[in-house]
């Protein structure tokens, strides 16, 4: 992209220079520079892979965008979102619709592309599956969308602009876009679904209604690399980004922010909520192999607001392969009753014991009704469930720990 210059001012570790000619800046002088461009060259910036990697791997913070996004014109937004879409899409404190519009934008070009690899094809076409719903089901909003590599995306079910409760779930490993974002999607409306049905349990909140998030913002590890937390580490950094992200925008009027993690993806929220970078209302993990987190207390969760599900027969919960099991008697967390019972409105109807490592989510079970009563607020209600219920005190053996026992088939969100 010859001509193109982004010149702004030099951050303190300096720009990074592209083979290209193009010298992409950092912070508010990265959104300085792309508002200054003319249409061709945004046009260019906005393909060049400098750019996008700034944008999507080192971007300014939330506050400096929403700051630098509320101080242009609307015609000048405009010509944003349809000349540079990938970045715009990408940036949190952009507003939640204007990424959406973006990244369907990039989605449809891409999936428009007959010279396109057919790995970027498979990966935009498991994403326009996963934001079909059907009628009468909350809307969709594709807030996060990157094609490199193995891909990220992130879609909101519900509106993240108005919702009272809002819920991140985070994947564990083997989950990628192109093999599980349509299913992870459906797991989410699942979860957003059993929000509705304890609405009127609800503790009182900021905004109406709840938004729950299928995120798969950072790569997950595979059998290759499972042993290191690199892969948390970063993921963890993304993750506090994205809840950043919905702070700034929802300033003044935060909805309660509610982590759900599974697997490998506890190890990443876990690190992330003891890092400084990141708060939450709750935060529950499912099937953790740990972390390097001691107790709740060094995590900025609001008290009394971790909970652990911890399934019969699942060889990753409990094995604190990462460090410190978050269900340990010294960490500080409520241990889900997970042998199943009554509905805490006492219709007598009777949810099902999740069983392995992946049946947390699933409709029916008391996992998922637990952690839809969290969300909402009502984590008082669980932990009087487990009080009566003992945590959970079936004796049943816990089946030995073994990370090389779970197969990717077995970590399908869904049948």
């Amino acid at each position: 992209m010859t001509g193109v210059h982004l010149t702004a001012s030099v951050s303190a570790s300096g720009p990074s220079s592209a083979s290209s000619g193009v010298t992409v800046e950092h912070g508010r002088a990265f959104l300085s520079d792309l508002s200054s461009l003319s249409g061709a060259d945004l046009l260019r910036a906005g393909q060049d892979r400098h750019v996008l990697a700034t944008a999507e791997d080192d971007p300014p913070t939330a506050a400096e965008v929403t700051a630098w996004w509320s101080g242009l014109t609307d015609d000048e937004r405009d010509t944003l979102t349809t000349l540079a879409p990938s970045v715009v899409g990408n940036l949190e404190g952009v507003p939640y619709a204007v990424r959406d519009r973006a990244n369907r934008a990039v989605l449809a070009t891409g999936l428009a592309d007959h010279s396109a690899a057919a790995a970027v094809t498979a990966m935009l076409g498991q994403v326009r599956d996963a934001l079909v719903h059907e009628v009468g089901a909350p809307d969709r909003y594709l807030i996060t969308l990157d094609t490199r590599g193995a891909g990220r995306a992130a879609i909101a079910v519900g509106d993240l602009d108005t919702a009272a409760d809002v819920t991140v779930v985070v994947p564990g490993m083997f989950f990628t876009v192109t093999g599980q974002m349509a299913d992870f999607t459906n797991t989410a409306n699942d979860l957003y679904t059993e929000q509705a049905t304890v609405a009127g349990l609800a503790a009182p909140g900021s905004g109406n209604g709840v938004a729950v998030v299928a995120w798969m913002g950072y790569r997950t590890p595979d059998l290759s690399n499972i042993m290191s937390l690199g892969m948390a580490k970063t993921g963890g950094e993304r993750l506090a980004r994205t809840v950043g992200g919905l702070r700034e925008i929802r300033d003044g009027d935060e909805p309660r922010v509610n982590i759900v993690a599974h697997s490998y993806g506890s190890t990443a929220a876990l690190m992330a909520l003891a890092s400084g970078e990141m708060s939450a209302d709750t935060l529950t993990v499912l099937g953790s192999p740990g972390s390097d987190v001691r107790t709740s207390a060094d995590l900025a969760v609001s008290a009394g607001q971790v909970f652990v599900g911890d399934a019969h027969s699942d060889p990753i919960a409990g094995s604190g392969y990462f460090g410190t099991d978050p269900g340990s008697a010294g960490f500080g967390s409520t241990v889900l009753d997970l042998t199943g019972g009554v509905d805490v409105q006492e219709a007598g109807e009777v949810f099902r014991r999740p069983v392995g490592h992946n049946d947390y989510l699933k409709p029916g079970t008391a996992s998922l009704h637990d952690v839809a009563l969290i969300a909402v607020g009502r984590g008082d209600l669980v932990r009087e469930q487990v009080r009566r219920g003992e945590r959970g005190g079936d004796g049943l053996p816990q089946a030995s720990p073994d990370m090389y026992l779970v197969r990717p088939q077995d970590l399908q969100p869904r049948d």
